[in-house]
């Protein structure tokens, strides 16, 4: 054989077993929560560092929850929510900080940030990717909502968190959440759960009281 075939059959024996992986194998995303305020003025360079992270990395998803606890500056924000107030908070008493601050940003629910900072950013995307469990639970779509493997009510929270994507942002925000909503007591026999959602919606496993993210998925 000669050396540009033998090079060439090498390669292929080194690709393969990555092109046969199942598509179930892909790693959930890194879940990035920016929180934030229309009356906050570090805000918008924040938005535009996550856009521009979001645009250059398709295993992350960026969230942008608005609190509305700068409101006394100036109109109120239309898209505070007080579920994202009280994430913040949760998170702020899990990472032992003095108190929340905008534009944070969190990562898989065990890093933080100041938003602004793009090199931080990335230097926490790339720490999750590298910590992250091998044994972690999967969430699978179905026909009528998801399927949950490796998990049970009692380890995790499921949060279903609906966001304006595409078209329907009109913001300069990066998929600001519109709602939220926590299930806590799906059958684990089954494992199924029926979701519906108006937007787009992505389904977050976590540890109770706003802990870790194991596993992730946006439902098409």
């Amino acid at each position: 054989m000669s050396p540009s075939m033998t090079r060439l059959l090498a390669l292929f024996l080194c690709l393969t077993p990555t092109a046969l992986l199942p598509a179930s194998a892909e790693a959930s995303p890194v879940v990035v929560e920016l929180f934030a305020s229309q009356n906050c003025q570090a805000c918008p360079r924040a938005h535009r560092t996550l856009d521009r992270v979001s645009r250059e990395n398709d295993d992350v998803l960026i969230l942008t929850w608005s609190v509305d606890y700068w409101d006394y500056l100036g109109a109120p924000d239309p898209m505070a929510m007080p579920e994202a107030k009280a994430r913040q908070a949760a998170y702020a008493d899990q990472m032992e900080l003095r108190a929340p601050y905008t534009p944070q940003s969190v990562y898989d629910g065990v890093k933080q940030c100041p938003a602004t900072n793009r090199r931080r950013v990335l230097q926490n995307i790339e720490a999750r990717r590298d910590t992250r469990p091998d044994l972690a639970p999967q969430l699978t779509q179905t026909e009528t909502g998801i399927e949950i493997t490796g998990a049970d009510p009692e380890s995790f929270d499921l949060h279903v968190v609906e966001y304006l994507s595409a078209e329907a942002n009109q913001t300069d925000m990066v998929n600001p959440v519109i709602s939220t909503r926590v299930i806590s007591d799906w059958d684990p026999t089954s494992g199924t759960v029926d979701l519906s959602c108006t937007y787009t919606c992505a389904a977050i496993l976590q540890e109770p009281g706003h802990g870790e993210i194991h596993a992730t998925l946006v439902l098409n």
